[in-house]
């Protein structure tokens, strides 16, 4: 069934669409855009001062528009605003983009023809993607200059990929059958205010987190079958003492993930299993808090979906337009900042996890680097090299975005939530966890192979398979970047997780 735009619209809506599911529009979402449009269009021919349809805009806004230059506007104002720069954003969140643009303007508050949702969704379902640099946006009046990126192929102009090529945005209207708009009274305007470039990268970067925060309990778990440590740390009766959800979610399956490993049952009462290194120890509390970081930013940006960011707002049913500041990104930057340091203290933990698993003075009997003939074998030694180098790369990128502000518009817009720039570096701090786990899943899985005959507890095991179907075990050395490469994409894809859940059920 197609996605519907304009009632409600749910986090996991998004990622279908991102994904390729098709759109289609509310018919009572098509009566309220007509009638906020008709309070618009009666506003211009009054010649009435209403920001950005009869006037100027930012500190312009006390510069009236002569009858003439009321259409003229709109669509100077996506050109003079596409100015972004930078790498292009993925098809994923150029679709996120669109679908949650034409959600908001299909809200019916914004004062624009349903025409406009129309070609939205007609580029969505058609494949026909405007090119969005990522770089450019200050995330105060929405995320301007990726929204006129997004907006000017509506009208003919900028820059798009059809279907995989990439073209000007009139040759792609041209090949799709669409003629390009004529935007009316305060449709350009419409189109750029809004939070959906910041929205579209960090609901698609929760996305992986969701699965990154299983997978991160699967790589805890194998390293603490390879580390020869212990699972009682994870005893329900110890987490239900300090109830955060997410901490209590990670130990529950960190409990699933070891129940009937013949490793950790084999040194259960050993004494050097007195306490084990925080990194194995405190797995559930620092993946938890990461989790817990998850799912609050997912009820910010799930309230920020159906929420209407346009400025200014026209309200129908009393016939006004009104002046306002939904447009301010402060609430998605502050907890993509809090999402991009969460997903440091998961990777920092993995790291250190892979680090003690290759030194001989923390792994309890395995070779240096999990290979024989250490000296002349350098096995896993650089592979933590790469963990370590992500991480640090992932603190940097951790600063938080939003503390900053550069005024802009000679001062009329005087702060800024940087709100595009948060959640980028929030992608950005995922995707490097996502590849430092691969990378402790990788050295994990050789270690607990170096454990036989004793057997694994079966989500390791279920693991274990998956891994060798596309690495084989290192016993001596060979080019490993290829193999990395093939469980990173087993990790993002969660091909890997999906493997261990057959075995073990649903993770939390």
């Amino acid at each position: 069934m197609p996605v519907v735009v304009g009632e409600t619209l749910s986090i996991q809506d998004v990622v279908a669409v991102a994904r390729g599911e098709p759109v289609e529009l509310s018919p009572a979402a098509r009566a309220r855009m007509e009638a906020a449009h008709r309070v618009v269009e009666a506003k211009a021919r009054a010649g009435e001062a209403v920001y950005g349809v009869t006037t100027g805009l930012g500190s312009l806004a006390n510069v009236r528009l002569a009858p003439e230059e009321i259409r003229e506007l709109q669509h100077d104002l996506l050109r003079s605003h596409a100015v972004g720069v930078g790498p292009s954003l993925g098809e994923w969140e150029v679709r996120a983009m669109l679908l949650l643009r034409a959600h908001v303007l299909a809200l019916g508050y914004s004062g624009v023809r349903p025409l406009l949702v129309d070609r939205l969704i007609e580029f969505l379902n058609g494949d026909l993607l405007p090119v969005v640099p990522e770089q450019g946006s200050l995330g105060a009046s929405g995320d301007l200059a990726p929204l006129a990126h997004l907006a000017l192929p509506l009208t003919g102009e900028g820059e798009v990929s059809f279907q995989g090529d990439r073209m000007p945005g009139a040759m792609a209207l041209e090949r799709a059958g669409l003629q390009p708009i004529a935007l009316e009274p305060k449709e350009g305007l419409a189109l750029v205010n809004g939070t959906q470039g910041m929205l579209a990268v960090g609901l698609l970067a929760a996305d992986r987190g969701r699965r990154l925060a299983r997978m991160a309990d699967v790589a805890a778990a194998m390293s603490i079958e390879a580390a020869l440590a212990t699972d009682r740390p994870f005893d329900e009766r110890l987490h239900r003492l300090r109830p955060h959800p997410g901490q209590g979610a990670s130990a529950s399956n960190l409990r699933r993930l070891l129940k009937g490993s013949e490793i950790v049952a084999s040194h259960r009462h050993s004494a050097h299993l007195v306490q084990d290194a925080y990194s194995l120890r405190c797995a559930p509390q620092v993946h938890g808090a990461f989790r817990d970081t998850l799912r609050h930013a997912e009820e910010v940006m799930a309230i920020e979906i159906g929420s209407v960011s346009d400025n200014p707002i026209v309200i129908a049913e009393s016939e006004e337009v009104v002046s306002g500041g939904n447009f301010h990104g402060q609430p998605v930057a502050v907890v993509l900042d809090a999402l991009a340091a969460a997903t440091v203290g998961l990777a920092s933990i993995s790291e250190r996890r892979l680090y003690r698993l290759l030194d001989p003075s923390t792994n309890n009997g395995l070779p240096a680097f999990l290979v024989e003939r250490s000296g002349v074998q350098s096995g896993f030694m650089i592979v933590q090299y790469t963990a370590a180098s992500l991480v640090s790369e992932s603190k940097s990128l951790a600063h938080p975005a939003s503390v900053d502000s550069i005024p802009s518009s000679a001062g009329q817009e005087d702060h800024v939530s940087m709100g595009m720039t948060a959640a980028r570096h929030a992608r950005q701090c995922v995707s490097n966890a996502e590849v430092v786990v691969a990378l402790e899943v990788l050295a994990a899985a050789q270690g607990v192979e170096l454990r036989r005959p004793l057997r694994p507890g079966p989500g390791a095991a279920a693991a274990i398979v998956a891994i060798r179907e596309v690495v084989p075990f290192l016993d001596e050395s060979r080019e490993l970047k290829p193999e990395i490469d093939d469980v990173v994409e087993l990790v993002q894809s969660g091909t890997l997780l999906s493997a261990v859940e057959a075995a073990v059920g649903p993770l939390d």
